[in-house]
């Protein structure tokens, strides 16, 4: 009987929380004029510059050694994650099954829990980032998320409906990719030490672990590369990634993967605001980058009042999709500042974002 009765006043919230539409805190009205180039049905954002020719033949068209590199990092119980997020395997069985037949077959199989979408190498889709408005908070092309869940038995949310990743899986990314070496300008100012591997945790609002539009500019003339363009993907290289890169990270003990997630925590640098408006008015595919994040953070161009203001201004207002934790330092190692981005999100229907391992060719 208490059960029912704890129950029942579970749902009773729910029903009034959902009836009023308002989360308390903060919230942002503007967001509420948010709309899509794409059109007001649309639910892919970016990822439809994938649809034009143009921009796979501009994409390719930067392949000049025929080379490869795979720039996902590795999905590990002991590798940085935001928060309380956490990555959790286990191999049912010793072996899962078997054995079978006359040739005597065992198989394994993996039991994997854990935030699918936003775990270390992670695309952020439709679903994950909105503004919280006087009606509730609103998404990728003006959706609010009461309206948008595919609910099932007693309310329980099962996905993100017309904001799922899915939608952006069934098109992928087709990209000319720009790889901008903030740590290498940052040395050639003369703002970092020239054996620093990383810029600094941005603690100002001036800091140099903060790249804004006019220094994306400079990399880019720096670099010797073409300007950023529409559908174009472009990639910041703030060396935070090294503390657990590809070419490391196996061969690293507990405690330097400990030592890593715990650099994580402090915060990390990255774009500024200034920086994701020129992405924006540049109209790009999308923003990686080697941080959890790639927003410079705990402070920003605006100090640090705004959250993650990269992700507000380009996911639910631009649809410009975010994928963080890439492994920029092999594509800084091997010199590609620029290639051809090649990845499309699972197809994982309501979720709200996709873990991954894009290649780049070169």
């Amino acid at each position: 009987m208490k059960l029912t009765i704890v129950a029942g006043a579970v749902l009773a919230l729910f029903a009034g929380a959902a009836s009023a539409q308002v989360l308390r805190g903060p919230t942002d009205d503007s967001a509420l004029n948010f709309k899509s180039q794409w059109g007001k049905e649309d639910r892919a954002g970016s990822a439809n510059h994938t649809k034009n020719p143009a921009q796979i033949k501009r994409a390719l068209a930067t392949i000049k050694q025929n080379k490869a590199i795979t720039i996902g990092k590795y999905y590990h119980r002991e590798a940085p994650a935001f928060g309380p997020r956490a990555w959790n395997m286990w191999i049912p069985g010793t072996p899962t099954g078997g054995p079978f037949g006359k040739n005597a077959l065992v198989y394994h199989d993996e039991l994997v829990t854990t935030q699918i979408g936003q775990i270390q190498t992670q695309f952020d889709g439709p679903g994950h980032i909105g503004v919280n408005t006087s009606k509730g908070p609103v998404f990728y092309n003006g959706i609010i998320n009461w309206d948008a869940y595919e609910r099932g038995a007693g309310g329980q949310v099962l996905g993100m409906g017309p904001l799922g990743v899915e939608h952006v899986g069934e098109l992928g990314f087709v990209c000319r990719l720009v790889v901008l070496d903030a740590v290498a300008y940052r040395k050639s100012q003369g703002k970092i030490p020239q054996n620093a591997e990383m810029l600094p945790i941005p603690n100002s609002s001036d800091s140099p672990g903060i790249v804004t539009a006019a220094d994306v500019q400079a990399i880019v003339k720096a670099q010797g590369l073409s300007e950023i363009g529409a559908g174009d993907c472009v990639a910041v290289h703030t060396g935070q990634g090294n503390s657990w890169s590809n070419d490391r990270y196996k061969s690293m003990t507990t405690e330097q993967r400990a030592a890593a997630r715990a650099l994580f925590a402090q915060g990390e640098p990255g774009f500024g605001i200034s920086a994701c408006e020129y992405f924006a008015t540049r109209n790009i595919a999308m923003t990686l980058g080697d941080t959890s994040a790639n927003d410079a953070q705990p402070f920003g161009e605006k100090g640090n009042e705004h959250a993650v203001p990269c992700h507000t201004e380009l996911q639910p207002k631009h649809g410009i999709w975010n994928f963080e934790n890439i492994d920029t330092k092999s594509l800084v190692d091997a010199k590609v500042y620029e290639g051809a981005f090649i990845w499309a999100p699972l197809r994982i229907i309501g979720a709200t974002g996709s873990p991954g391992n894009p290649m780049v060719l070169y």
